[in-house]
């Protein structure tokens, strides 16, 4: 029994017992959340990385049993970090310092996590990210995964290149894509929710009844405030809420109403990452245009080759100059809810069966620098 259950009453002993009965098996949409001391850093295998604390609050909302926090950690490790489980994998999540975004704040977050937690050998990016409607019908509240499309790995660096005269921009940075392992249980999740259909609202709306407290920031927002506006129409100077760009039809683009069953949708693709916030429908189109990307966000391309993993975004707006936070809690939620999902598609074995995240790099930078050597050795010997 945990150091934090030894002075509770016989009954309160009881329902902790039960608890953890229960979590035995894998549960996709539980929300009993029982409170354990902590396993040994060791036995953590998932890793998972938020962006902002609103992707904070959502993961931990999704975890079945909640772990105390870590003693020891790696020195120089400024991490925050909460621990749990979800199914039968001991989950580590940690998010970035308030106020830094992008790839090197997210790199940072994963290397010390590493370091801390040496046994993870595969990565979550979960969180939010901003929609590209321009060949797709991707809605507020949908959700974008990451997935190999046209020689890229899943997530392209757009702002990492060169410029030539008369030419495109042309991206020279390749990006790793995700672990095979969680390739394919992104593809039989899929074939599951085509038989059984996907409904995160029932998982986060049981989050609600035992935590009432997220509903206000984390529900779903009024069907009518997501308004896709057209291209050409910038938001208005000054005007603190979109609403107050009106809602006149000549600058909307009007979409049919989605049935219940068909709401929320997930989307496979191109995910486009930098170290800028894209707030310009033009510039997002012309990227659509010639990549067929789906979302853009400012950390994914951070961690790829340094932390391989699987990136999972909530829709919460349209890359626009219309940005705003209104669906930022729910967009969390629906990413969170689907990274549950996808965990609990994976067996334990299956996972440990991977090797560590941290060796994969080790190995790496050793066939980097025997290279380096070995070009090094034939430029001395063409000298």
């Amino acid at each position: 029994m945990s150091k934090r259950n030894r002075n509770t009453s016989g009954d309160e002993q009881s329902l902790v017992r039960e608890q953890k009965k229960r979590k035995t098996d894998c549960e996709p949409h539980s929300t009993l959340l029982a409170h354990t001391s902590s396993p040994d850093p060791k036995d953590y295998t998932v890793g998972w990385v938020c962006a902002i604390a609103t992707e904070y609050v959502a993961a931990g909302a999704f975890l079945d049993e909640e772990h105390d926090g870590p003693e020891d950690l790696s020195p120089n490790d400024n991490n925050d970090y909460t621990l749990g489980k979800i199914g039968k994998h001991n989950v580590v999540i940690a998010v970035l310092p308030d106020g830094e975004y992008g790839t090197d704040a997210a790199r940072s977050v994963a290397g010390n996590m590493l370091n801390s937690f040496p046994n993870v050998r595969i990565g979550l990016m979960v969180g939010i990210g901003g929609g590209v409607p321009t060949k797709h019908d991707i809605r507020l509240g949908d959700v974008v995964v990451s997935a190999p499309r046209d020689g890229h790995g899943g997530v392209f660096q757009y702002d990492f290149g060169k410029t030539i005269q008369n030419q495109s921009f042309q991206q020279t940075r390749f990006l790793n894509q995700p672990p095979t392992v969680l390739r394919t249980a992104v593809n039989g999740l899929k074939a599951h929710y085509e038989r059984k259909g996907y409904q995160p609202d029932k998982a986060i709306h049981s989050i609600f009844e035992t935590n009432p407290g997220l509903r206000q920031n984390y529900k779903r927002p009024d069907p009518s405030s997501d308004r896709l506006y057209q291209a050409k129409f910038a938001h208005k100077d000054g005007k603190a809420s979109c609403a107050l760009c009106g809602a006149n039809p000549a600058n909307l683009i009007l979409r049919p109403e989605r049935t219940e069953k068909d709401n929320p949708v997930i989307h496979y693709g191109l995910i486009a990452s930098a170290n800028q916030v894209m707030k310009d429908a033009l510039t997002r189109d012309a990227l659509a245009q010639e990549k067929d990307v789906l979302c853009f966000e400012m950390e994914a391309a951070g961690l790829m080759n340094d932390f391989p993993c699987l990136v999972i975004r909530g829709i919460c707006d349209y890359s626009d100059s219309h940005k705003n936070k209104e669906w930022q809690g729910y967009a969390a939620m629906v990413a969170a809810a689907y990274a549950k999902d996808l965990l609990c598609r994976i067996s334990p074995n299956r996972v440990e069966a991977e090797k560590r995240i941290s060796d994969v790099l080790s190995a790496g930078e050793s066939v980097w620098r025997m290279r380096t050597a070995f070009a090094m050795v034939s430029i001395d010997v063409d000298i």
